[in-house]
């Protein structure tokens, strides 16, 4: 067992709340005394599955009015980065500057820790960027209108999903920070999180092509998460944010290319 309190006391209303919340910049009433983000963890790959239609909604507009597709697919991501306030994409950047640095210039752990912490962006994070941006354009321009759509909701749910599971299986690498505020979630949550991800990934994009994404995306998981394991003992927030993105990028080339 991982988590902190019992969750009991908390609707599954009280975790999508908590949720939405934090993973969103949806304006959502009421103060604190909820559950923690930890606790939240089945209702995240749910919120995942709502800020990935939102994009696909756009995307599938926007071609039936015959934007380009390329075009499409920037608005239809524009729409998702929008949605969440950058969160994922901002770790992915310090993820990149701090441990680029350590592997690329010999740095020690509590550098690459400070670098990641520090809020300027660097040409590591710039770049991650760029690419994270490009090849998830690049895959979902490739799709037609609803296919897209619906593999942006795989790729945002099934994304999520997996992310409590990282966070049972490594330690935080801080003593302080999001991830330590977060909580840890209990072993059999975060196993119903990743069912409830895959699930929606699955009904998005049918058995055989959801499975697949999926696989790619807990391999793109399981990659990062050992590199923040070697490099600095465990993960930390912005390591999370890394790990979702690389699983979104994972999910929609695999839908891309089985289209």
């Amino acid at each position: 067992m991982t988590g902190s309190s019992s969750d009991d006391n908390f609707t599954w209303f009280d975790r999508l709340r908590t949720a939405t919340m934090f993973y969103t910049r949806l304006p959502i009433p009421g103060a604190g005394g909820g559950p923690t983000l930890a606790q939240s963890s089945t209702a995240v790959p749910v919120v995942g599955a709502v800020v990935g239609a939102a994009g696909g909604i756009v995307f599938a507009l926007a071609l039936s009015l015959y934007v380009p597709s390329s075009v499409a697919a920037l608005l239809a991501i524009g729409t998702t980065l929008g949605l969440t306030g950058a969160l994922h994409e901002d770790g992915l950047a310090d993820t990149a500057d701090g441990l680029g640095a350590m592997l690329a210039g010999g740095r020690d752990r509590e550098a690459g820790l400070s670098i990641m912490r520090d809020s300027r962006i660097g040409s590591f994070g710039v770049l991650a960027l760029i690419l994270s941006v490009g090849l998830r354009a690049a895959a979902l321009s490739a799709l037609p209108a609803w296919a897209g759509a619906a593999a942006l909701i795989a790729a945002h749910a099934g994304a999520r999903g997996l992310l409590p599971m990282v966070m049972v299986r490594l330690v935080p690498a801080r003593a302080d920070g999001l991830a330590v505020r977060a909580g840890r979630p209990e072993s059999d949550t975060a196993l119903v999180a990743a069912v409830i991800g895959t699930a929606i990934a699955l009904a998005a994009l049918g058995l055989t092509a959801g499975a697949v994404a999926m696989l790619a995306a807990a391999g793109a998981a399981w990659a990062i998460a050992a590199l923040a394991r070697r490099l600095i003992g465990g993960y930390t927030g912005d390591v999370l944010g890394a790990i979702e993105q690389a699983e979104e990028i994972a999910v929609l080339i695999i839908a891309a290319t089985l289209s």
